[in-house]
């Protein structure tokens, strides 16, 4: 391949003299000037459109024949350091190879600083994750990580697998941060929510305990609406404390404001069932008729009702009482005085505010403080309620002119309210919103205090229930869905209370089981709505299922719990091991073994976790350090090594052997393990560079001496064997008897110069031999030189009463000049 590539790129200078003289002896005629350069063009053309090496294609781009040949082998080069030698050496030379070289090294460069720049973004945006997964900054967080993965998505295909990996990582941390907080946050809104429903529930049985202790004694309280009372707020209760803390009084409030409802709601059942036995021992009393067996009704009907205390009781008691010699009030007569006094406060408080709502022509609110203040009215005895009568008859006048006043003022609101709820009856709208929108209006008309006028009212009530017809069927089938639902619970518990019964806790899949547990509250929780008191029971067994579930799963993670924390533990111990490898291997061990623990428990694997990539990090921070160290160090190594190689590149190969050897032992003393990689192979490329030339000069001096031992024949002055090297004759009897002719034209077939017509044919022999023996044109520059010098050894070891033709001679010491220049 070198004597190849001379060949194409060889000067087009005049040869030297000798070699003129030799050419002529060679070739009296010598071909035309036009005919070498088309032929030469020719050859540089197809080696172009050949596979060549990048070393070649520099070479054609500054020795190329034509400009088109040199341009086509500049648009083949990629490698910017062949592409700078070339702009060196066109640079006043070759003007357009030296512009396109230019282009292309400043869009290597270009393309070298965007890539500079992505790889300082992505180590930008793997160390911003990196601090947002440790940020305690949870402002905007969400928002935050989006604009990451945003940035990230522009740089993503410069990146490593290792920073892949790395960004990942804090971007999976993040997540899982943000996850926590949402959780936490509406764990929060959850608790907040049950608060408030614990609240309103105690509020509400508070409220209803102290209109029953006010309630008339001539009413009775309907037991339908607090029998439905009772469970809606036993419900409520129930569902407001499961799964939250409930302090001690809140419980022992409910429990005792509960016991207080049940015990007045048992009360009423009995006095409704007891209700004929009690109107016949009141007509019995009223007759005076009733007898030692009548008294013995009245006290087991007493006992079987048994009227709690603090509550007024019904008339209809009374009777019994008097038969059974019990007072009227059941009040404790230590207490009788202070209620008597406390309902006169209430009564006098009350007929203030009522003056007030009067005055203030508030008709809703002056109906409800004269109700108060008739309850309170008939709770005094006569005494004191004597004090107040005047009052009340006053009161009572003005309520009833506000009454007729107002109705003259919302009359025409109650005539458009009559409007909107006829015209809402036509309206095809969903069954929810118009019901929605009919209790709106069914409270603004109570709003405005109601109607003394009955055909108005009536209008009213028949556009509503004409309004509300639609949506009977809605909330039919809505009804239908409850018990779906409620049949849909039974089979979730049905399927619960079968897994869990044949369930082989030994060797259970854990994951299945976590996944079956939340599967089974997700589907208890759709199948909604239904009702509270159905629901009561199936909600019990549904409950006790989830204990037996969770149990063996709470063991479970907590068993898990103390692997991982095990593993956090020996993580934590590496970041301080050395070897640094070996601590980065046990890491990732670590990893490995962290991935097949199995369940854990949400917010307690988030805090493991947590200190595991803590201590990960600053294991693999260690190796950032080092290699951030290295680099430093290789950058320092770099820039020594690039100031020796300034100075060695511009140490010519032709210069003498003690240069060439002083700037070889000038790159021997560089150290090399330091480095990178590319300067290593500068470094090795000029000192191969180096030690071709010094062997070069050592050939060409060699060549020389072998020249003139050629030329001494031709003057009968043939060596003296002994003066020749030693080797020689071995050389020389290996090679056999060959002529001088054949010596000559085998040397010419080594160098590549082409032999004399007459030599032709013996040429073509020669080398039908050398291909018969295996040896082609493809034998490497060290066999050819040996093989050349075995002829020269042939030559020189004829008899020196044989002299050599000149002719011969001449054309031997030719080829040895070709293959110097080779």
């Amino acid at each position: 391949m070198a004597a190849f590539l001379q060949k194409l790129f060889k000067s087009r200078k005049s040869t030297s003299a000798p070699d003129r003289k030799a050419k002529a002896q060679a070739q009296p005629v010598a071909a035309p000037v036009e005919d070498k350069r088309a032929e030469l063009r020719e050859e540089q053309l197809k080696a172009l459109n050949a596979a060549q090496t990048q070393e070649a294609v520099a070479g054609l781009a500054i020795e190329g024949l034509t400009a088109d040949i040199r341009l086509k082998a500049v648009s083949q080069l990629e490698d910017a350091e062949l592409l700078q030698r070339v702009q060196k050496q066109a640079k006043g030379r070759d003007k357009g190879v030296y512009q396109v070289v230019r282009q292309k090294l400043q869009v290597i460069r270009d393309e070298q600083a965007r890539q500079e720049a992505v790889s300082e973004t992505i180590a930008t945006l793997i160390s911003n994750a990196r601090d947002q997964a440790k940020s305690e900054d949870t402002k905007l967080y969400s928002a935050r990580l989006d604009t990451l993965l945003s940035q990230w998505a522009t740089v993503e295909p410069g990146a490593t697998p290792d920073q892949l990996s790395e960004f990942l990582q804090s971007v999976h941390s993040c997540r899982e941060r943000i996850a926590g907080m949402k959780a936490a946050r509406l764990e929060e809104e959850r608790q907040r929510e049950k608060q408030l429903q614990q609240e309103e529930t105690l509020a509400l049985m508070a409220q209803t305990l102290e209109d029953l202790r006010h309630q008339p004694a001539e009413e009775i309280a309907s037991l339908a609406s607090l029998d439905a009372l009772q469970k809606t707020q036993e419900n409520r209760w129930l569902e407001a404390t499961r799964d939250t803390q409930v302090e001690k009084q809140q419980q022992k409030t409910y429990e005792t404001s509960m016991m207080a409802l049940r015990n007045y709601i048992a009360a009423i059942r009995h006095i409704n069932q007891a209700k004929e036995s009690l109107l016949a021992l009141s007509s019995a009393v009223e007759q005076e008729k009733a007898g030692p067996e009548d008294r013995e009704n009245a006290v087991a009907l007493l006992k079987e009702i048994n009227w709690p205390q603090g509550f007024p009781a019904p008339e209809l008691l009374e009777p019994a009482r008097k038969l059974a010699g019990k007072p009227k009030a059941p009040i404790e007569k230590s207490d009788d005085l202070k209620q008597q006094q406390a309902s006169a406060d209430s009564l006098q408080k009350t007929l203030d505010h009522l003056e007030e709502a009067l005055e203030a022509k508030q008709l809703k609110d002056s109906r409800q403080l004269m109700k108060t203040a008739q309850q309170h009215f008939k709770a005094l005895d006569h005494r004191l309620s004597k004090g107040f009568q005047a009052r009340m008859q006053l009161l009572t006048a003005q309520l009833r002119d506000l009454t007729d006043w107002q109705g003259f003022a919302t009359e025409p609101k109650q005539v458009a309210l009559c409007e909107q709820m006829e015209h809402l009856a036509e309206q095809p709208i969903e069954p929810e919103v118009k019901s929605e929108r009919i209790k709106e209006l069914q409270q603004e008309w109570r709003d405005l205090g109601g109607s003394s006028d009955r055909t108005l009212w009536s209008r009213f009530k028949k556009a509503s229930d004409k309004a509300y017809e639609p949506c009977k069927a809605y909330f039919k089938a809505k009804s239908g869905l409850k018990q779906a639902n409620l049949e849909r619970r039974k089979e979730i518990c049905a399927e619960l209370e079968l897994f869990v019964n044949g369930a082989d806790w030994s060797t259970i899949d854990w994951k299945a089981v976590d996944r079956i547990l939340q599967t089974a509250r997700q589907e208890w929780k759709a199948a909604w709505p239904i009702e509270f008191r159905d629901n009561r029971q199936v909600q019990k067994q549904f409950d006790e299922l989830l204990k037996k579930l969770e149990a063996p799963i709470n063991e479970e993670q907590r068993k898990n719990e103390a692997l991982k924390q095990a593993i956090v533990e020996q993580a934590q111990a590496l970041t301080e091991h050395q070897p640094l490898q070996e601590a980065m291997n046990k890491a990732k061990a670590l990893q490995s073994d962290w991935k097949a623990v199995g369940i854990t428990r949400h917010r307690e694997d988030r805090k493991l976790w947590q200190a595991f990539r803590k201590a990960c990090d600053e294991i693999f921070a260690r190796r950032d350090s080092e290699r951030s160290e290295q680099q430093q160090a290789t950058k320092e190594a770099d820039t020594a090594a690039e100031d020796v190689l300034q100075q060695v590149v511009s140490v010519d190969s032709d210069q003498d052997a003690a240069a060439l050897e002083q700037a070889a032992a000038t790159l021997r003393s560089l150290d090399e393990a330091q480095v990178s990689a590319t300067v290593k192979e500068q470094i090795q490329r000029e000192k191969q560079r180096l030690s071709q030339a010094v062997s070069a000069q050592e050939l060409k001096a060699g060549i020389s001496e072998w020249q003139a031992l050629v030329l001494a024949r031709t003057d009968a002055t043939a060596p003296v064997p002994g003066s020749l090297p030693g080797s020689w004759a071995g050389l020389a009897e290996r090679l056999g008897d060959l002529n001088d002719q054949e010596l000559v034209i085998r040397a010419e077939i080594l160098a590549g110069v082409p032999s004399p017509e007459e030599d032709q044919q013996k040429r073509m022999e020669i080398q039908v031999q050398r291909l018969a023996q295996g040896i082609g044109s493809g034998e490497k520059t060290d066999n050819a030189l040996q093989s050349v010098e075995a002829l020269v050894a042939s030559w020189c070891s004829q008899p020196a009463d044989h002299p050599a033709d000149p002719s011969l001679a001449s054309r031997l010491s030719h080829a040895l000049d070709k293959l110097i220049t080779n």
